[in-house]
């Protein structure tokens, strides 16, 4: 008899940019090869810019930060279902995590029991033309797990497909 514990997850970073739905196909994929969970997470920080999801309106700060959240949340899930659709296969696991804070460290936290963290080369920052984004670099440089970043799909402009930034 074997008590054989489950794989630790796979992390990806989503922000509702072209490349983290790259991001999010290649993560789903790694995880059906593994026989993993797969935990999507996506940072905001209402305070210094929004995500590449709706901009929510609400009149108080608790309305803002919970009406972000869930259309955040909603937004993920989405984005995951569109995956699943594009993907097939077989089914995995999936747990969303919406956070506030910086997208580097929300994903860094999010990570700590993975097996991979994945994101993609850019984000929905205002730097759209570097090959990679600060929440990638910092990631790759503070990780303590492998980390893959999904290049832009060739033959896309690259301000056009940006994941974690």
């Amino acid at each position: 008899m074997t008590n054989a514990a489950s794989p630790a997850p796979i992390v990806v970073g989503t922000d509702g940019s072209p490349a983290s739905g790259q991001a999010v196909r290649f993560a789903l994929q790694e995880s059906q090869l593994r026989g993993s969970g797969l935990r999507a997470v996506c940072a905001y920080d209402f305070t210094a810019r929004y995500s590449g999801f709706e901009r929510p309106t609400a009149s108080g700060f608790y309305d803002l930060d919970t009406q972000l959240r869930d259309v955040t949340l909603e937004a993920v899930s989405k984005t995951l279902e569109e995956a699943r659709e594009q993907v097939g296969g077989a089914p995995v696991e999936v747990e969303i995590r919406v956070e506030q804070g910086r997208p580097s460290q929300v994903l860094l936290d999010a990570s700590k029991d993975a097996c991979l963290l994945v994101g993609g080369s850019r984000g929905s920052g205002a730097w759209g033309r570097l090959p990679l984004g600060s929440t990638s670099t910092e990631v790759v440089h503070h990780a303590h797990l492998p980390v893959v970043v999904v290049p832009v799909e060739p033959g896309r402009p690259p301000g056009d497909a940006q994941a974690m930034e």
